[in-house]
């Protein structure tokens, strides 16, 4: 058998599976594009997660398009973070021309333009449906993760969450949560200190920086109602695609924090939520981050350890995490082990520690004797990529240097009329982009101080006052109006709404998803 022969039946052999699979292209061999011997992903293993990886130039974003559409057409939904703009041109059809028409002929598989259901989503004032949480949905621990506090300052945080479920005191927004802190540090001191113990101003005092400075890179516009339900991103069209959510981060790259307090919580809430499916045929929602080393690169040790822990026990949820980026040595060792699937465009050699990496990237790879991968690595042209993956049984498939289907969306963003109309036909932001400001911690806070002020005007000044004493009054029908009125701010329609928040923090809190794994 001539070693082309060899390299077709173990090519053909490693790349068939029993079930569904995704055609991402064909091999080639001696530079030479094999019709028909198609590289595929086979869908149950989808929820191993992967890496989509190349220098600036060599196809990564039309590749990263290509396989949302690819798993769109099989019914899985998809979550793409587009961060640099360039993803929007899924929801347009795309345009048969020449090199395309080249490209299919050398793969073996027709080539057909088609428009795929795009949900635009935002953290900002970019155009699209609004991603909001609460900051009692986040809890004390996810935000003590967020603000990077240390120990002491979060047992703080964790007592003033406390004092606010205890007192149904709704923390909804980032105002609400400054507004505890002042409350905390001057005139409810002694009252919380009372029943929760003592607190320290100075702790608050840089508590409070810290959330000034998240508020600052646009977490205000996150934090909020109504909640964004994690469900709405498994949504199927009328014709079966599954719907792709682009969460438009274009204005976001100089505010890693505010992208950080978004992972985290996106994370936390899908595994505290999605229930337990073991190995499924295939995944029930696959998350793709463009542009990942800008997250790894800003990322605070919080969102590291949550994603480490995260690709290590989400798959169980039927939830792939891929991760695009220009280097691989882009991503912690510790994600990267975790990842089954492996996309590797071109990379450049222009320095020794480029070759270093080179080398050092073309040991995560099975050994092949009919590729040196250190060298085709460098010698992929534009739309070509080293392929490996796992077969349905968890091993991994022969390393397949492959030219890769075009995407048959529009290969270029939208134009503003076109994002415009897409928007406007979204059932989604009819249902989140409302603005809801009800009353919360913040009114509450202010409620019981003007009272206090009041107090103030008609009672002497007494070295044993504190800002819990209730004016005395002196008729019983006056004492009844004032229970009356607690009463009513105990028992509004508030509280009562606000159980689901609490309940849904605390139970994420006893699941430990939060800290689980994470190291010390």
């Amino acid at each position: 058998m001539s070693s082309a022969d060899k390299f077709i039946t173990e090519l053909t052999e490693g790349y068939s599976f029993k079930g569904d699979s995704l055609i991402i292209g064909t091999a080639i061999y001696n530079n030479e594009p094999q019709q028909n011997l198609h590289i595929k992903i086979p869908l149950s293993t989808i929820n191993r997660h992967g890496l989509i990886a190349g220098a600036t130039g060599t196809g990564k974003t039309k590749t990263v398009q290509l396989f949302a559409e690819s798993l769109s057409e099989k019914s899985i939904p998809v979550l793409l973070m587009d961060i640099k703009g360039d993803l929007s041109g899924i929801a347009a059809v795309g345009t048969l021309n020449p090199k395309i028409e080249e490209r299919h002929s050398k793969i073996g598989v027709k080539y057909q333009p088609k428009h795929f259901p795009v949900e635009f989503l935002t953290l900002s004032d970019e155009k699209g449906t609004r991603l909001r949480a609460t900051v009692s949905e986040f809890g004390p621990v996810l935000v003590s993760k967020i603000l990077e506090l240390n120990d002491t300052q979060a047992g703080l945080l964790a007592i003033l969450f406390k004092y606010c479920d205890d007192n149904n005191l709704a923390l909804l927004d980032l105002k609400d949560l400054k507004k505890v802190l002042q409350f905390a540090s001057a005139e409810g001191k002694k009252e919380i200190a009372k029943d929760y113990g003592s607190i320290s101003p100075t702790s608050i005092g840089t508590i409070l920086r810290k959330v000034v400075e998240l508020e600052q890179q646009g977490a205000d516009k996150f934090f909020g109602e109504k909640s964004f339900e994690v469900e709405d991103l498994l949504r199927i069209d009328e014709n079966g695609n599954g719907i792709i959510s682009v969460l438009r981060l274009i204005d976001l790259q100089d505010r890693p924090k505010l992208f950080s307090t978004f992972m985290l919580s996106l994370l936390a809430e899908i595994y505290s939520s999605f229930p337990e499916l073991g190995d499924k045929a295939e995944p029930k929602l696959v998350i793709v981050i463009d542009e990942a080393h800008l997250i790894f690169k800003e990322a605070s040790k919080a969102l590291l350890d949550q994603i480490e822990t995260i690709i290590k026990l989400i798959r169980s949820k039927g939830v792939g995490i891929y991760f695009c980026t220009q280097n691989p040595t882009d991503v912690p060792q510790a994600v990267l082990s975790q990842l089954g699937l492996k996309i590797q465009h071109a990379l450049r050699a222009f320095t020794a520690q480029d070759r270093k990496m080179i080398k050092l990237t073309s040991e995560n790879y099975p050994i092949s004797e009919y590729y040196k991968t250190d060298e085709l690595l460098t010698s992929l042209g534009i739309g070509e990529a080293a392929i490996s993956a796992l077969n349905e049984k968890g091993v991994p498939t022969p390393l397949a240097a492959t030219l890769l289907c075009a995407p048959r969306s529009r290969m270029d963003i939208l134009t503003d009329e076109e994002i415009n109309s897409n928007i406007n036909s979204s059932k989604l932001v009819t249902k989140y982009n409302e603005n809801i400001d009800r009353e919360s911690a913040y009114e509450i806070l202010n409620k019981k101080l003007d009272t206090a002020r009041e107090f103030d005007l008609q009672v002497p000044d007494s070295p044993n006052k504190t800002y819990d004493q209730k004016p005395r009054t002196t008729t019983r029908t006056s004492a009844r109006q004032e229970k009356s009125t607690i009463d009513k701010v105990i028992n509004s329609p508030l509280s009562k709404q606000v159980g689901r928040t609490l309940a849904r923090e605390i139970t994420r809190g006893i699941l430990g998803v939060l800290g689980i794994g994470g190291r010390k």
